[in-house]
């Protein structure tokens, strides 16, 4: 949950499991505890259910401007299903691809990084074409990275070797802290103040302790580099 200083709110993934609706339990309750009733941008990063599942009540319970699904997205059976109920109340959709810029109000903007259209991934493709957006207010970002793994970093790395495009204050470390999320030269490109794992209890292992022990390291590495800078 994002509020912009122009009080533009928005969204971004809402879990959910078969047995339990976070989206009716969780994300609901949890707005409308801060009086939150509309919704200027509702973004799910992929069509899984942990991304995608929650945000159905929100869609059913809240005001909704807009949509924000990657390019690939409308393939698969939940993004479908929720599409159809974004349908039925009238919601504008965004389908957004890399290079595509969104802008939330005067000085807030999500600059999108990923997925590439001219460059999908095939392999766990409903991980790796995962919407990568950076939320840029003024000298302040923010990079979500939904569930991208090795492969997919991999090609961004490539495709952004030469910018800043990955620089952040904070990070949403991608897929978890799965251990095949997270390599080190990503790390070091996203160089984050914050890294933040969204992560639930009786899950698949995550966060892998090597992803810590990682963020960890460049942790140190980055007071180190300040110490030095200052003396």
């Amino acid at each position: 949950m994002i509020q912009t200083a122009f009080g533009k709110n928005i969204v971004i993934d809402g879990g959910n499991n078969k047995d339990y609706d976070y989206g009716e339990k969780v994300v609901v309750p949890y707005l409308l505890d801060r009086k939150i009733t509309k919704i200027d941008f509702l973004m799910a990063s992929h069509a899984d259910a942990d991304h995608i599942g929650g945000l159905f009540a929100v869609l059913e319970n809240l005001e909704i401007e807009n949509i924000i699904i990657g390019k690939q997205d409308s393939e698969y059976e939940n993004c479908k299903e929720f599409l159809k109920l974004a349908k039925s109340k009238n919601v504008k959709v965004i389908s957004v691809q890399a290079g595509d810029v969104i802008k939330i109000d005067k000085h807030s903007q999500f600059q999108i990084l990923w997925p590439d259209s001219q460059n999908m991934i095939s392999e766990n493709g409903i991980n790796n074409n995962s919407i990568v957006a950076k939320l840029v207010y003024q000298n302040f970002s923010m990079l979500f990275t939904g569930d991208i793994e090795e492969i997919a970093e991999k090609q961004i790395l490539q495709k952004y070797k030469n910018t800043k495009m990955l620089d952040c204050d904070i990070l949403k470390v991608a897929h978890h802290g799965s251990k095949s999320s997270s390599i080190q030269e990503m790390l070091e490109k996203n160089t984050p103040k914050v890294a933040v794992i969204g992560v639930g209890e009786n899950n698949y292992g995550h966060p892998n302790q090597d992803v810590i022990s990682r963020l960890e390291n460049l942790r140190k590495q980055n007071i180190s580099n300040r110490f030095r800078r200052r003396n």
